[in-house]
């Protein structure tokens, strides 16, 4: 059978993963919510479809007949996982699937003090999506384990990458340089996620778990500050956390404090990072612009 890939959330880190297997002859799929998104897609060759709990995928076992491996990126809602309530069942009776991997989150660790987190480490997470996810990501590995279908957990560091990092940031003078002494966090590059990935694909081990970050945890302000040096730009000025006026939102991301470690990424799959610091993949982001 060929290969053909389904992504639920046919996004920024999956188009990642898709760019690398499309080239390779392989059949791409997957949803999308924007219409504008579905049809550039579709432009590439991908087959989009919407979905969402009002709109579950129409023919759902008929494109599980179709597809090898299966890819989730939705987030799960107060309801818990969305793809799981829809489609559940029919993932699990899919019997062509060889790989299935879900898209989660660093955050279900929770707060370490900055300390290093690896995957054996018990999530603690600390805010109502951290255990959404945390709960989502259980979901997955017992449907493999009940379904005998090779399930991946892969647990992403804050993504950046062309149109958004840092220096995207400070060239639409969106850019702060938030200052929380000791604070650290963790990145990945969207094109080390698709490398991931792939492989995963390629070695699978059912049950397994991943953190997929970098190198290099760091402050938020020095991501910046190098930003700005990059772009030959005067550094933005210091905001103390306490004076920076966050969104709620943005505000959650500085409660947590921990350091990730990639050992398992690498001793596991032998993946190799294009991007081991955000000193690297900003430095590219700017080459590709240059050129």
């Amino acid at each position: 059978m060929p290969d053909a890939l389904f992504c639920f959330g046919l996004g920024y880190s999956a188009e990642a993963i898709a760019a690398r297997l499309a080239p390779a002859g392989w059949s791409i799929a997957g949803t999308g919510r924007d219409p504008a998104t579905r049809a550039r897609l579709q432009g590439l060759g991908y087959a989009l479809v919407p979905f969402d709990r009002e709109r579950p995928v129409a023919g759902l076992d008929r494109r599980m007949a179709q597809t090898t491996h299966l890819l989730i990126s939705v987030p799960p809602d107060d309801d818990g996982d969305p793809v799981l309530a829809m489609h559940g069942p029919a993932i699990a009776a899919a019997r062509t699937l060889r790989w299935i991997g879900y898209l989660s989150t660093t955050g279900v660790y929770g707060d370490s003090g900055g300390a290093w987190v690896d995957e054996a480490t018990p999530p603690r997470p600390s805010n109502a999506r951290s255990v959404r996810r945390a709960e989502a990501e259980a979901a997955w590995l017992a449907l493999g384990r009940a379904a005998d279908i090779p399930v991946h957990v892969f647990r992403l560091a804050g993504i950046y990458g062309p149109g958004r990092s840092a220096v995207d940031q400070v060239r639409a003078g969106t850019a702060r340089r938030i200052d929380k002494p000791g604070h650290l966090f963790s990145r990945i590059h969207v094109e080390d996620i698709g490398c991931a990935l792939a492989a995963s694909m390629e070695r699978p081990n059912p049950g397994a778990i991943y953190n997929v970050c970098d190198d290099d945890p760091a402050p938020q302000e020095a991501v910046i500050a190098h930003a700005c040096t990059l772009l030959g730009v005067a550094p933005r000025p210091l905001v103390a956390f306490a004076d920076a006026d966050l969104s709620p939102m943005a505000r959650s991301f500085y409660v947590d404090n921990r350091r990730v470690c990639n050992d398992r990424l690498k001793r596991e799959l032998g993946v190799r990072l294009r991007y081991p610091s955000y000193r690297d993949g900003l430095a590219a982001i700017v080459a590709a612009r240059s050129t």
